[in-house]
């Protein structure tokens, strides 16, 4: 009797073993498809959002290179709703999405706005997509710098400063700037706008003449930018899936991936709105930035 029962107990063993394993392998691939934006076998484009100040790198050159080494999506869209923001955050993402047009075409579906560092990085992309409303442009840079001389001597405060060299305390609210400052800055900012000058024309294939010409920060309608040369095509987000499925060479309708959104908790999410406003506080107070900003619309 007991020798009867061993090779049912055999099959059981085995067939649990096997639904074990189908459950595994199930929920690794259902894994996987949750990170690339749901279960589907069509082509996929990756969207990459820009939203506002553009103050850091790290996430879009991640979401970029995460992109380039996923073989199941064949092109990426920008998605670029930004005035600009930091220099080096901004050449940092236009360096990466060079180095991934080598693999996938890029590109970039402008929003309500992408100026000043929003274009910059733009401007790397294959093609450029934009509403004839759109805001555009500004091809510049700016430096600010806030003075509390006055106010201070009002109230009787003094501050005393003690430096290794003449330039070494550049730009402190406590003082004015001199003759030999400004000199100096402006040989700052003339390199800094000639590699936005240089990039742009990189970018989009235009002469340094052609680029200079119109860098004057001037900001621009989408359909002045076409005129331009500084956009491909006026169109929606959807004219920008359109024109990078046929680029990539996409067949029928292709599947959206957006990056994964990490989760956050009520505090995390309150903690990091108080110490952005801490921190765009101090940076207005104090002004020791420079950047590639369109200053129309203040963040």
């Amino acid at each position: 009797m007991k020798g009867k029962q061993h090779p049912v107990l055999a099959v059981v063993v085995i067939l649990g073993i096997a639904l074990l394993l189908l459950g595994a392998g199930m929920s690794a691939i259902f894994a996987l498809a949750g990170r690339a934006g749901g279960l589907s076998f069509k082509d996929k484009i990756g969207v990459i959002p820009i939203e506002g100040a553009i103050s850091k790198s790290e996430t879009v050159v991640s979401q970029l290179v995460e992109f380039k080494k996923d073989r199941r999506i064949k092109a990426i869209i920008l998605r670029v709703n930004s005035p600009g923001g930091g220099v080096a955050p901004s050449q940092e993402i236009y360096r990466e999405i060079l180095k991934t047009r080598e693999k996938k075409k890029i590109i970039a579906s402008m929003g309500s706005i992408a100026a000043s560092g929003g274009y910059y990085i733009s401007s790397a992309a294959d093609r450029i997509v934009a509403s004839p409303g759109t805001l555009t442009g500004s091809i510049g840079v700016l430096m600010e710098f806030i003075r509390f001389q006055e106010l201070m001597e009002k109230i009787g405060v003094d501050v005393e400063v003690l430096k290794s060299g003449e330039f070494k305390d550049i730009g402190s609210p406590h003082r004015k700037l001199t003759d030999q400052d400004k000199e100096m800055i402006r040989t700052l900012i003339l390199e800094i706008q000639n590699q936005f000058v240089e990039a742009v024309a990189q970018g989009r294939n235009l002469s340094m003449e052609q680029v200079r010409e119109i860098a004057d920060g001037r900001i621009l309608s989408g359909s002045q930018g076409l005129e331009l040369g500084l956009v491909d095509q006026l169109g929606n987000f959807q004219d920008a899936v359109d024109l990078a499925g046929s680029l990539a060479g996409i067949k029928g309708e292709p599947t959206l991936v957006y990056p994964k959104r990490a989760k956050v908790r009520l505090w995390d999410l309150l903690a990091g709105e108080a110490s952005g406003a801490l921190y765009r506080a101090l940076r207005d107070a104090l002004g020791v930035q420079i950047d590639y900003r369109w200053d129309g619309l203040r963040n």
